[in-house]
């Protein structure tokens, strides 16, 4: 049997828009009483956004939190009752500028699930097509196209360093390459 942590009691100490801080005592099998800090994240979806001459599109923007500029896939929070594949698609338009012919789900992964219930849902978009709506007030973006080569070097050299960007590189090499299917 997987062992498991039973709540007794939670008391939220902030609530903000993208995140919730909760404190909860919990009681683990064995009987011992402690406390869990949990932040509350809404979820999110984050795109290998790939041309079709095989280059990664990329955003560069200052992370407060970090205090520098940092490369990412884009991504973005997925708004309350919409559907995973609409959340990518705006956000893609949002960030990169482009839809996409084809836009597979990969798969789910959660940043920190020692103090973070984030879920990030990883999706391929292929076949892009120009198509831009307003980004967000409060973001500062710039889009960069590496090759997959150029993309594997800023890992090793700590370019790159945002963990939703390392797995869908590590998922893009295991892959091989492939790509959604042509209509």
């Amino acid at each position: 049997m997987d062992p498991k942590e039973e709540a007794l009691s939670s008391r939220t100490l902030f609530q903000g828009k993208v995140v919730t801080l909760r404190v909860d005592e919990v009681k683990l099998d064995s009987g011992f009483r402690t406390e869990r800090e949990v932040i509350d994240h809404a979820p999110a979806v984050a795109m290998i956004a790939l041309t079709d001459e095989d280059r990664i599109l990329l955003v560069r923007q200052y992370r407060y939190p970090v205090g520098k500029v940092i490369l990412e896939i884009p991504a973005g929070l997925v708004e309350e009752g919409e559907d995973l594949q609409k959340a990518a698609r705006r956000e893609l338009m949002e960030e990169v500028g482009f839809d996409a012919g084809c836009l597979e789900r990969i798969g789910s992964f959660y940043s920190s699930p020692g103090f973070s219930n984030e879920i990030i849902h990883l999706f391929l978009a292929t076949r892009l097509r120009p198509c831009r709506l307003k980004a967000d007030d409060d973001e500062d973006l710039r889009v960069l196209a590496l090759t997959i080569d150029g993309f594997a070097r800023a890992l090793q050299e700590e370019g790159i360093m945002d963990s939703k960007t390392m797995a869908a590189l590590w998922w893009l090499q295991a892959r091989g390459g492939e790509r959604c299917p042509r209509d």
